[in-house]
């Protein structure tokens, strides 16, 4: 009688036979859920006289840590407009350099750097003695653009230079 019993109750469990005796989870909602981190603040732009240059989102986890306006590594004093983010003790910063008209004042600009070149413009690279690491090129005439980065936020100076854009102000 037993058995009878043990067989009749997996019977009706399982629907006598209908299927494999999984039910089928009913569809679930998602509802979206607006974000808990801060916006980020609209696009940042450095000038130049007319030539605005655009930056892209820093790397998450950065705050901003002020500005600067000289660049130490320049051969000569040239107007520099630039901003500071920092995450620990590591630094990044990114800025415009006024002035330099010409590829042949570009080359000479920074002793002891490597001349390449960035989207077919005359770039320069170099490592200070304190281990930041610089990256230069001639966005257009008058208008250079900066990166410089401690080691650990080094990796981040490509993915920078390839968001910025530049154009002439509103």
């Amino acid at each position: 009688m037993r058995r009878l019993a043990a067989v009749l109750l997996v019977l009706a469990l399982t629907g006598c036979g209908g299927g494999d005796g999984v039910p089928e989870p009913e569809p679930t909602r998602t509802v979206a859920r607006p974000s808990q981190e801060p916006a980020r603040s609209k696009t940042i732009s450095l000038s130049c006289g007319d030539t605005e240059v655009s930056l892209p989102a820093m790397p998450a986890k950065l705050k901003r840590a002020g500005a600067f306006a000289q660049l130490p590594s320049l051969a000569r004093r040239l107007d520099v407009d630039g901003l500071i983010w920092r995450r620990n003790d590591e630094h990044l910063y990114v800025g415009v350099v006024c002035g330099v008209r010409t590829a042949e004042q570009f080359a000479t600009l920074v002793a002891r750097s490597t001349l390449t070149a960035y989207k077919g413009r005359p770039a320069l690279r170099w490592t200070t003695k304190s281990g930041l690491r610089n990256f230069m090129w001639l966005e257009q005439p008058g208008t250079a653009v900066y990166i410089g980065a401690t080691p650990g936020l080094a990796t981040h100076i490509r993915r920078i230079a390839g968001g910025v854009s530049a154009g002439l102000g509103q």
